[in-house]
């Protein structure tokens, strides 16, 4: 009887373990970056030539050299903070699966100089364009203005246009 327990629990916990290591693969596994390239969903590294620098897709860090060693960061350097990701080129590495990418440094900054390009890309989801979305996305009724409130402001705003014109020297003396 005591050995029928210790049999169903030993294999109550190699179930509960296989289980534990699907949920943690899953978690592990990260999703691409909205500027990563469109159709590499799986990829684990891109390369990115114009800095010199690596992003890990499932840790979500820049992999770049500073200090004189190879530093894991969730942002670039301070020098590459204006660095369009979305525009710069990102070769992916499908030939690589480790956790040191620059092991090979030295053959991707030779075979992927500063200002290489391959095959055109695109992003893995579009740039967000601030004003024009928030706009858009705002779901208030613009179309319904007091007409008394609108006419004001435009009777307003023809005054404020004769005043510049004479100010400038364009209007009638």
């Amino acid at each position: 009887m005591k050995t029928i327990k210790i049999a169903i629990a030993g294999l109550f916990l190699l179930v509960a373990s296989t289980t534990q290591a699907q949920v943690s693969i899953n978690v592990n596994i990260g999703s691409p970056p909205a500027w990563g390239p469109a159709g590499y969903a799986q990829m684990e590294y891109y390369y990115l030539p114009d800095i010199e620098a690596y992003y890990d897709v499932r840790a979500s860090q820049f992999i770049y050299f500073g200090g004189g060693r190879w530093v894991r960061a969730s942002r670039l350097p301070r020098q590459y903070s204006n660095y369009d990701l979305y525009g710069g080129y990102k070769v992916v590495l499908n030939d690589y699966h480790g956790r040191t990418p620059y092991t090979y440094f030295d053959r991707h900054k030779v075979r992927y100089y500063k200002g290489y390009h391959g095959a055109p890309q695109r992003p893995y989801r579009p740039r967000e364009v601030y004003g024009y979305n928030d706009r858009r996305n705002d779901h208030r009724d613009y179309k319904h203005y007091d007409n008394k409130h609108y006419d004001k402001h435009d009777k307003h705003d023809k005054h404020d246009r004769r005043d510049d014109d004479h100010r400038h020297g364009s209007g009638r003396r």
